[in-house]
């Protein structure tokens, strides 16, 4: 019998993740608990177990594929169960009633497809063997919504698969041996779907969609200028998150909407959810309605003769897609990098952000790590500077507690954090993470350097878990490591304090009238300007300056 499993919940308000890898083949024997593939979400790296003990009977996505969750991505043969078709391990049996679905699979949907499938099965044209239609859920749903009978559609893929590449260039197909041309069929397409609701006077897009479709319906087959409201505009969503299928989404991109402006009335586990029939219908009524702008501006201009129509258009521009030359190269925008950005969007453009810059003298920073590292040696720990540091930070912590906050937005609340729970920035090859070692102020040097280590490594491995990168109440970067002084660190946000490291290096420093050499270390703490004053972060590091010039005075905390 043969068992779909579905890609799971891998993560707290995951939607989707990105296939990395598979660590099986078709044919392999698996057994329950054992890691099949590696999935990157949003958050992090991910293995993927098997649910039980068989045979990998057919892999249903491909490395770099974006799989929502609850996505059929691995058949197995059960063990100890009779396949219907053993000898071909390749081949994909159509689901029947048997076939058992993992959770988080919209039961609804699952029914549809193995409904439709059943049908292909009776009246396919053979692009699968014996009559099968061989085809991912992913591609099986993008027909469904274009409209194509996926029977009768050529699988290019291996086996004869069918992908959604097929399924686009079928639906095109239709439409270039119509009468009307692809962009009237799109039209009317779009038409007819706000026509069959229009017994409530709505439409799935809104009302300024209507207004902007029925502008067409005039006319039937051109446009009669841009009067009768046909310039107004859909109004944009513009919701913080929003649930769609990967094809959805690049359906998004190709056509340059951004899905949380798609209205929508479907709602998917909480979430507003998108398909590609309202993202094109969003499309075909924006580029109406900047039409009929255009149309008006031109208008305009011609009568006063000041401005032409070109200049008018010309602003749309600023949102055209980056154009590329030979040479170039583009890498898609998506899962850690994606997050990194939009972490950094979000605490950049929320939290007004001053940055007060210092540097202290780490002579004696220096001398003592020198002293003790022989012996962290010895005991197998790499002994570097930021445990020293972070045992400074929640010294200083302790004195200005202003600096271990967040901002409660919602609550209209300041929350003073009690745990010590230092973030450490990692550069990894995916982008900056920052693993958190809780409690600093309980541990000592040994045991925060031995953690700290063993974080970073796992965050730069890809292993490292969600939990411990999560609970931090301060954050600290270290681009010293790699060089340099100062630099405008980004809050970690919803934290309200982040402390920037540079370089520790022999620097001339003014003594008594003298110009002496000393080991200086460049500090730059960013701080949320809404919940900390500049004097609040002048403080802190004077406070810090001095654990970090005299670190005996740690052996008091």
């Amino acid at each position: 019998m043969v068992r779909e499993f579905t890609l799971p919940d891998v993560g707290e308000g995951v939607a989707e993740g990105e296939l990395l890898e598979w660590h099986v083949e078709v044919g392999d024997t698996v057994s329950e608990d054992q890691v099949v593939a590696e999935v990157e979400t949003d958050k992090a790296v991910v293995d993927v177990p098997s649910p039980v003990n068989g045979t990998v009977r057919e892999l249903l996505a491909d490395p770099g594929d974006v799989v929502p969750v609850g996505d059929v991505i691995v058949t197995f043969d059960v063990e100890g169960e009779t396949s219907p078709d053993a000898s071909d391990s390749r081949a994909a049996e159509p689901r029947d009633g048997a076939a058992s679905v993992e959770s988080g699979q919209d039961a609804a949907e699952s029914d549809a497809t193995a409904a439709e499938e059943g049908s292909t099965a009776d009246s396919a044209t053979g692009n699968g063997e014996a009559g099968r239609v061989f085809a991912a859920p992913s591609a099986r749903r993008l027909a469904r919504e274009l409209g194509v009978d996926v029977a009768a559609v050529d699988g290019s893929g291996p086996g004869g698969r069918v992908t959604e590449s097929d399924v686009r260039a079928a639906a095109e197909g239709d439409g270039s041996d119509a009468d009307d041309g692809d962009d009237e069929k799109q039209l009317k397409s779009v038409v007819s779907r706000i026509d069959d609701d229009a017994g409530d006077g709505k439409s799935s897009v809104g009302d300024g969609l209507k207004s902007a479709v029925s502008r067409v319906d005039d006319d039937g087959s051109d446009t009669d200028g841009a009067s009768g409201g046909a310039g107004r505009t859909v109004e944009a969503a513009g919701r913080e998150r929003t649930l769609a299928a990967p094809a959805t989404r690049q359906v998004a991109d190709d056509l340059g909407v951004d899905i949380d402006d798609v209205p929508t009335d479907e709602v998917r586990d909480g979430q507003a959810f998108v398909d590609e029939a309202a993202v094109r219908e969003y499309a075909a009524a924006q580029q109406r309605a900047q039409e009929a702008d255009a149309e008006a501006l031109a208008d305009a201009a011609d009568a006063s003769g000041a401005e032409s129509a070109a200049a008018a258009t010309g602003a749309d521009d600023a949102g055209a897609p980056v154009e590329t030359a030979e040479g170039d190269r583009r890498e898609p925008y998506s899962g850690m990098r994606r997050t990194i950005g939009e972490a950094m969007e979000r605490s950049k453009f929320t939290a007004p952000h001053v940055t007060h810059h210092e540097k202290v003298d780490a002579t004696a920073l220096v001398e003592t790590r020198e002293k003790l590292k022989a012996r962290a040696d010895e005991r197998g720990v790499k002994l570097t500077y930021v445990p020293f540091v972070m045992k400074a930070v929640a010294a200083a912590l302790d004195e200005h507690p202003v600096l271990n906050t967040q901002l409660d937005e919602d609550d209209e609340a300041i929350v003073f954090r009690s745990d010590r729970n230092l973030g450490v920035a990692a550069a990894t090859d995916a982008g900056l993470m920052v693993p958190v070692v809780d409690d600093v102020d309980e541990k000592g040097l040994l045991q925060l350097a031995s953690e700290t280590n063993e974080l970073v490594a796992k965050a730069r491995e890809r292993s490292i878990a969600r939990e411990e990168m999560q609970g931090g109440t301060f954050t600290i970067t270290n681009f010293g490591a790699i060089g340099g002084e100062y630099a405008t660190p980004i809050v970690n946000y919803p934290e309200t304090a982040i402390l920037g490291l540079g370089s520790i290096e022999e620097r001339a420093v003014a003594e008594d009238g003298e110009v002496v050499a000393r080991d200086t270390l460049p500090l730059s703490l960013s701080v949320d300007h809404r919940v900390i004053d500049g004097a609040d972060a002048a403080r802190f590091v004077e406070t810090l300056a001095e654990y970090i010039e005299d670190p005996t005075l740690l052996l008091l905390e």
